[in-house]
């Protein structure tokens, strides 16, 4: 399985899928196939919006009714809900980085310790299941969703591992990989993100949901909370920045690789590219992950001209010096924006700007506004 990182197989993959938004993506999404057929694998894409949200709930909906397709569209929303919710309490980031370096501080001191997180990485635990599901995503930088969920149980309660270790290795290796998700999904498996709720991967589960592939023994049979910071209380969220008039330089980052939206209302002067993807780990990010993101620079390069190839922090923070108005897609919390200098002009999209705000308390409150936010996209003609 490979994930092509342009625009182009981004569309194809969706034209490929859309008939199978509706029931059947319904009936079989939980099952961990080889393969992975009976889920989208638009996630790569819409990770780095080199496809939008707009664009896969509109093509879902001229297809399929909105009840028929409802479970599809829902999910959609998650990776939306879990952004607004970390934009309300961009602290749970600055924890999760804070536990990650002790986690990693301890690998060095503790020997115990780094035999079993290597161990977990390579996919030489003993567990049949788990270990497939380490190789498959350090080969490929994907694992179905189930199996996320499964593996970030084994690795707290069973091998009983630090929680932000799994996280960060996800985080090196996942093509879709994003703070938000990545971090309130790790937290939620550990009882931390709905307080005292955790998630246990259970054999008979494993068992039904992978057709029998696998069936594990000695997994954990108790799951009880991880010990952690309470959910802080909620922020304002950040406001989106007024558009400058005049010559402006653009700022593209992994976060929005189709400017379009922005660039076509600005006169812009040039435009700079930075990725920030080694920024998601203090250490290396895997080949797959960083090959693909190469590739979606090329991509990048290939549809909106040329671009001033910005490699750190540092040289942004340089070559917006040199512009008296510097305009970009505003980056989520995560590694990325931390990097930004504050001078620069952040837009929100408006499919942002809509849903983030109501991303307040747990998903099932969110999700009953999902039909006013489609009638909100439908007032901007942005969808349906």
């Amino acid at each position: 399985m490979t994930f092509t990182p342009t625009r182009e197989a981004a569309l194809a993959r969706l034209t490929a899928f859309t008939p199978k938004m509706g029931r059947d993506y319904a009936s079989q999404r939980n099952y961990d196939r080889p393969g992975h057929d009976d889920v989208s694998r638009l996630s790569p894409y819409l990770r780095h919006r080199m496809i939008t949200e707009d664009e896969v709930l509109r093509a879902c909906l001229d297809a399929h009714s909105p009840s028929a397709a409802q479970k599809f569209i829902q999910e959609v929303y998650w990776r939306t809900y879990w952004k607004g919710w970390l934009e309300h309490r961009p602290s749970v980031w600055t924890q999760y980085r804070a536990g990650l370096s002790q986690a990693l501080n301890d690998v060095q001191t503790q020997s115990g310790l780094r035999t079993e997180w290597e161990a977990a990485c390579t996919g030489d635990t003993g567990i049949d299941c788990f270990d497939h599901w380490a190789r498959e995503l350090v080969d490929t930088g994907y694992l179905h969703n189930h199996a996320r969920m499964w593996f970030a149980s084994i690795w707290i309660f069973t091998l009983r591992l630090p929680w932000e270790l799994g996280a960060d290795f996800f985080l090196r290796h996942l093509l879709d990989g994003d703070p938000a998700s990545n971090t309130l999904g790790w937290r939620w498996v550990g009882g931390m993100q709905t307080v005292g709720k955790t998630y246990l991967a259970r054999p008979d589960n494993i068992a039904k949901y992978t057709e029998g592939r696998f069936r594990p023994r000695d997994l954990a049979a108790f799951a009880a909370p991880l010990d952690g910071y309470p959910n802080p209380d909620r922020t304002p969220l950040p406001q989106s920045g007024a558009l400058p008039k005049g010559k402006v330089a653009v700022l593209v980052t992994e976060d929005d690789l189709t400017p379009a939206w922005l660039m076509d209302q600005l006169d812009v002067a040039e435009v700079a590219y930075f990725d920030g993807t080694r920024l998601r780990s203090p250490l290396h990010v895997g080949e797959k992950l960083a090959s693909f993101m190469a590739g979606a620079a090329e991509d990048l390069a290939a549809r909106i001209g040329p671009l001033t190839a910005l490699d750190t922090a540092e040289d942004v923070a340089e070559w917006a010096k040199g512009h008296d108005n510097v305009v970009m897609s505003y980056a989520p919390v995560g590694g990325t924006a931390d990097a930004l200098p504050a001078s620069i002009t952040k837009v929100i999209r408006p499919y942002d700007a809509v849903a983030w705000p109501h991303a307040t308390a747990g998903f099932f409150k969110f999700k009953d506004k999902i039909p006013k936010f489609l009638r909100s996209y439908d007032d901007q003609l942005q969808l349906l």
